[in-house]
């Protein structure tokens, strides 16, 4: 892409009214625009680097047999009423509307109702389980505080998976298989040594939920965390009852805040119970379908990222997560001479099949140019320029040094 033909334009300050991080920094760099409190709009660089996440996970759900599906966000009431979830008490979150003739419908919070019901259509007998689905959906939930950027938004897409199992056995090998794919998820976004499987409350549904936890000074959550055995507690659930169950001493535990990027739940017959979901077993009998969700909301992750990621000068994309590999610079671009060698360079950079953002602007400052690149945080950056001459001058976005290096040696280390 060639910086001259990018719409979106870096800021110097941040909108007033945004106190945290990482909206602070993706709003300055370009990446989204704050529509209102709780919304923001995906611009081209941001959109690159939500893509790349939703791809990671999408590979990671479909390793583990996950089918990937689309449903709707407006919502019948009868399907939540079935489960008593309709009554904003049962979901403090709902947005509702009413249409025209004026029946009202629900924007979705979550989808374990919708999917279940669907699901009805398709399951009938043990040959047809189990089953894996998931879908990047926009949620929507009316929450009365969002003031922490892509953490904790009013609409937002989320990557819910759904198993569907004949036995509690099932549902827990699958369950397993699940929180393994989440540490590789969390490991290829750049931030699984800071993320932690987190014990937490599994309310209605079983003893225990699973989030994972990503160590963030900003972070909204408090958790209790053993390094040794890589696990912690989260504060809802922190009893010594709790911590004799898990085996964990509590003088190994430091308290710590973090953000809670997944989370997994046995549902049981939870949904599929009160919706009619069930089986004929090889014996003859109809059993209900076991059920577990599994959640991740890309969009958070991204914010996770900037959160932990970043310098008092900008943003430090993770390699696997940022909109582009290098960062092109030409410095003197009004120099014929420089001109060409820059476009000679992003013209072999491009043939390599590196992705690669190429500042060719000519109206802004050396200095701007710089600046800019270290706000946008791509993970390399090259430098042409009269300086240069026939060589290039390379920095990692992470480092302080920079090195003139020949393009053969260039592509051999990115």
């Amino acid at each position: 892409m060639l910086y001259s033909q990018l719409f979106t334009k870096t800021k110097k300050e941040a909108p007033k009214d945004e106190v945290s991080l990482n909206a602070q920094l993706l709003i300055k760099a370009g990446f989204i625009h704050k529509e209102m409190a709780g919304v923001y709009a995906f611009l081209p660089l941001g959109k690159r680097v939500l893509d790349k996440i939703i791809d990671i996970i999408r590979e990671e759900m479909n390793a583990i047999g996950g089918q990937e599906v689309l449903l709707g966000s407006l919502q019948n009431p009868a399907v939540w009423e079935a489960t008593n979830r309709w009554a904003d008490g049962s979901i403090d979150v709902w947005f509702k509307t009413n249409l025209q003739a004026g029946s009202e419908v629900g924007l979705a919070p979550t989808h374990e109702e919708p999917l279940t019901a669907l699901m009805t259509q398709h399951i009938a007998s043990y040959k047809d389980l189990p089953v894996y689905v998931y879908q990047f959906q926009l949620k929507f939930r009316n929450e009365t505080r969002a003031k922490s950027g892509l953490l904790r938004t009013r609409e937002f897409i989320m990557k819910d998976l759904y198993s569907f199992s004949k036995t509690q056995e099932d549902l827990d090998t699958f369950y397993e298989q699940a929180k393994q794919a989440y540490h590789t998820i969390f490991n290829r976004l750049g931030f699984g040594d800071y993320t932690f499987l987190t014990f937490a409350s599994g309310g209605a549904f079983s003893k225990y939920s699973h989030e994972f936890q990503t160590l963030c000074p900003n972070g909204e959550d408090t958790i209790y965390l053993d390094r040794a055995k890589g696990i912690a507690v989260n504060k809802e659930v922190y009893t010594d009852e709790v911590l004799a169950d898990l085996g964990v001493d509590k003088t190994s535990l430091e308290e710590v805040r973090a953000i809670e990027v997944g989370n997994i739940f046995r549902l049981g017959t939870k949904f599929s119970s009160p919706l009619g979901l069930s089986y004929t077993d090889v014996d003859g009998s109809v059993q209900p379908v076991i059920m577990g969700s599994y959640g991740i909301a890309p969009s958070r992750s991204m914010g996770t990222a900037v959160e932990l990621f970043h310098d008092d000068k900008g943003i430090m994309w993770p390699e696997a997560i940022a909109p582009f590999k290098v960062h092109l610079v030409g410095l003197g671009m009004d120099n014929d001479v420089v001109r060409t060698k820059a476009f000679a360079v992003y013209d072999q950079l491009l043939s390599a099949d590196i992705e690669v953002l190429f500042d060719d602007r000519d109206d802004v400052s050396n200095g701007e140019k710089l600046s800019d690149a270290d706000l946008i945080g791509i993970p390399h950056r090259i430098i042409v320029s009269a300086k240069t001459e026939d060589k290039l001058e390379w920095k990692r976005r992470n480092s302080s040094e920079s090195v003139f290096t020949t393009f053969d040696n260039l592509i051999t280390n990115l």
